[in-house]
């Protein structure tokens, strides 16, 4: 069970390697089975003395919560320096105390993951790690580019919470099961382009696989439920996808788009792989 009693959902750890995406789609998952510890053989789990104690700030809106966490946390060599209920006081408090690691909710009042940012610039040597109630793509990819080094769900096992921390300060990455395969898939997709070629216009327009996939879709007068659904991703991240190509065509609204393309019903495509 996790801390706040709901069922557990198993944390994975990545070792960190290239840029903050690569990182966690490419590096080898440290699997943790229920029940069983991750192995780090006789050295400091942190890499640091054993004496020395990492220093945590904690930022949750509902102080059930933060105390939930700190008690999961501090008998395994963690110590809680600060709490804060909302973004400001996380930052300033951040700014301030200059923790080894900052555990934030994505819901924080005020924004957790504009406040994971705004740490990342303020204190570079300060870890990340973002926490959540549900496992959302959009919201894991927003804490990456934020900044975040981790991203774990408020179900995880109070008995894994702190060794996905230190974890975390070691310099390795937590990430959910769930949304592995999703990051994989993402890493992935950067590397793959499709160009668009608008003769009415007279341009080109370089789309991401996936934009193209929603693109295709919406020339087919399908809506964003449908879409979502046969994309396997939620409508949040398909509203997401429509803005960004909808910029890159220059078109105020899905409907010009889809006109704009009726035009060109010859439009050439081809991939072009970065």
């Amino acid at each position: 069970m996790g801390f706040f009693g709901r069922p557990a959902f198993r944390a994975e750890q990545f070792a960190r390697s290239g840029s903050r995406l690569a990182n966690f789609a490419q590096a080898a998952a440290v699997v943790t089975e229920p029940g069983e510890e991750p192995q780090r053989g006789d050295r400091c789990e942190t890499g640091m003395s054993k004496t020395t104690q990492v220093t945590v700030l904690l930022a949750d809106g509902h102080a059930p919560a933060r105390m939930g966490i700190k008690r999961a946390i501090e008998p395994h060599g963690l110590r809680v320096v600060a709490e804060a209920s909302n973004a400001d006081d996380a930052v300033r408090m951040a700014v301030a105390q200059e923790p080894d690691v900052c555990v934030l909710s994505v819901a924080l009042a005020g924004s957790g993951i504009d406040a994971a940012r705004q740490i990342r610039e303020a204190v570079p040597a300060t870890k990340i790690v973002m926490m959540t109630g549900a496992a959302r793509e959009e919201d894991l990819f927003a804490s990456l580019r934020a900044g975040a080094d981790g991203y774990l769900l408020m179900s995880t096992p109070a008995s894994r919470l702190p060794h996905a921390i230190l974890g975390v300060v070691d310099g390795e990455a937590a990430l959910p099961r769930s949304l592995t395969a999703r990051l994989i898939v993402e890493f992935r997709e950067r590397g793959t382009r499709r160009r668009l070629v608008l003769p009415s216009v007279d341009r080109e327009v370089e789309l991401t696989a996936r934009e193209f996939d929603v693109l295709d879709r919406l020339r087919r007068r399908e809506r964003t439920a449908e879409i979502a659904a046969r994309l396997g991703v939620s409508e949040v991240t398909v509203r997401r996808h429509a803005a960004s190509l909808l910029k890159k065509l220059g078109m105020p609204n899905r409907r010009s788009a889809i006109e704009m393309l009726e035009r060109d019903e010859r439009h050439e495509l081809h991939s072009v792989r970065r």
